[in-house]
C-alpha cells in the first residue's frame, strides 16, 4: 500500500510541488563561496552582495512581484551580512550572523522543504536564535570563549513538504555538491575554526549526500526523515554525527523506508534517532517539527552545546558497517 501510493505521488502531478514563478534577478557579482574572511574583504562582500539583491528588488519590482520585492527589500537593509546572493532560479542565499572574520566556532544551518526568498523568516529568525544562544554561553564561559558566527546557507532550491520532491533525493543531489563547495571554502578562509552543518528535516538529505570526506567537526540531523544511509558510518565523514528529534515531530510517523522505483527510489532508509543507525543522541525536547531553533527550547540549547564543543557522545557509538554501505 505504501509503495503504491509513494510510486503514485510521484507518477502524478501535485498542485503543491509547482515552484514560485520565476522571477527575473540579475547575474550575481560574486561568486556563491567565502574567498578571504578578513574584516575588510568580508565588508567589501557584504555591500557587494548588498547592491545585488537591491538590485534584484529592482527587477523583481519591475516584474509585478511585490512579495519578493518585500523580501529583498528587508534583505537590504543596513546590518544584514551576506556572503552569497543569487536572486535567480528561486534565489540562494548565504547570510552571516555574528563576526565571522574572528569566529573560532562556525554553525552552518542547512534548510529543509520550503525554504525561498519569499518564506525566509522562519529561517532567519532561527539563525538568529541560535547565534544569541551561542554569544550567551561565550559570554558565561570562564575567561570568555573564542566568538561564534552562523550562516544561514540556503544555497538551493528546496522542495514544498507536500511534493514528489520531498520524497525523493533528486534535489538534495543537486544541492550537495554546492555545499561541499561552499563549506571547503569557508574552512579556507577561516582555517582552525570549528566547523558543525546543523540539518533540518530534507536539509539532512542534503547534508547525507554532502558528507563523504567533509571536514567538519560535526553533522547535526533533526527533523529527519532519513540520509539514504544505513547507518552514520555509511556517510563516510570524519565528522561526529549527532541526531535529535522532538517528541511532536510529525517525522516521527514517517516511515523510514527506501522503495526503489523505476527511475528513482522514494524514501530516505533507516530513522537516524534509533540505536541502530549510530549517531549520537541529544535532547531535543517535547516540540514539533518547526521548533528547533525556537529561544529558550530544549533543542537550541542542545545545538549550541554541540557548536560549542562541550557536548559529549555519551551512550552509543557508530555501530561497525558491513558490506560496505553507501551514503
Amino acid at each position: 500500500m505504501l509503495a503504491g501510493g509513494v510510486a503514485a505521488a510521484v507518477a502524478l502531478p501535485v498542485a503543491a510541488a509547482a515552484r514560485p514563478a520565476a522571477v527575473p534577478a540579475p547575474v550575481p557579482a560574486v561568486p556563491f563561496d567565502v574567498a578571504a574572511a578578513t574584516p575588510a574583504a568580508l565588508a567589501q562582500r557584504y555591500a557587494a552582495n548588498r547592491d545585488g539583491i537591491r538590485a534584484a528588488e529592482r527587477m523583481a519590482a519591475a516584474h509585478g512581484d511585490r512579495r519578493r520585492a518585500g523580501s529583498l527589500r528587508a534583505m537590504a537593509a543596513p546590518g544584514r551580512h551576506f556572503l552569497s546572493f543569487d536572486g535567480r532560479d528561486g534565489g540562494r542565499t548565504a547570510e552571516v550572523f555574528g563576526d565571522l572574520a574572528h569566529a573560532g566556532r562556525i554553525a552552518v544551518l542547512v534548510p529543509g522543504a520550503d525554504t525561498g526568498l519569499d518564506a525566509y523568516g522562519r529561517f532567519r529568525a532561527g539563525a538568529e536564535a541560535l547565534h544569541r544562544e551561542l554569544r550567551a554561553r561565550a559570554n558565561g564561559a570562564p575567561g570568555g570563549a573564542r566568538p561564534a558566527a552562523v550562516v544561514a546557507w540556503l544555497g538551493y532550491a528546496t522542495p514544498a513538504t507536500v511534493s514528489p520532491g520531498a520524497l525523493t533525493a533528486g534535489r538534495a543531489e543537486a544541492a550537495a555538491p554546492r555545499l561541499r563547495a561552499f563549506v571547503r571554502s569557508l574552512a579556507a578562509a577561516r582555517p582552525g575554526a570549528r566547523i558543525s552543518l546543523l540539518c533540518h528535516s530534507y536539509g539532512s538529505v542534503v547534508c547525507g549526500r554532502a558528507a563523504a570526506g567533509l571536514r567538519v567537526a560535526d553533522i547535526v540531523l533533526y527533523g529527519s526523515p532519513g540520509v539514504g544511509a544505513d547507518r552514520a558510518a555509511a556517510l563516510r565523514t570524519p565528522a561526529t554525527v549527532w541526531a535529535g528529534r522532538g517528541a511532536d515531530d510529525w517525522v516521527g510517523e514517517v516511515p523510514h523506508v527506501r522503495i526503489p522505483l523505476l527511475v528513482t527510489s522514494v524514501g530516505f532508509g533507516p530513522d537516524p534517532v534509533s540505536a541502530d543507525f549510530g549517531a549520537c543522541p541529544f535532547a531535543a525536547g517535547p516540540g514539533g517539527h518547526s521548533d528547533y531553533l525556537d529561544p529558550g527550547s530544549v533543542p537550541l540549547r542542545s545545538l549550541a552545546r554541540i557548536v560549542s564543543g562541550e557536548a559529549a557522545c555519551t551512550g552509543r557509538v557508530p555501530a561497525p558497517l558491513r558490506g560496505g554501505g553507501r551514503a
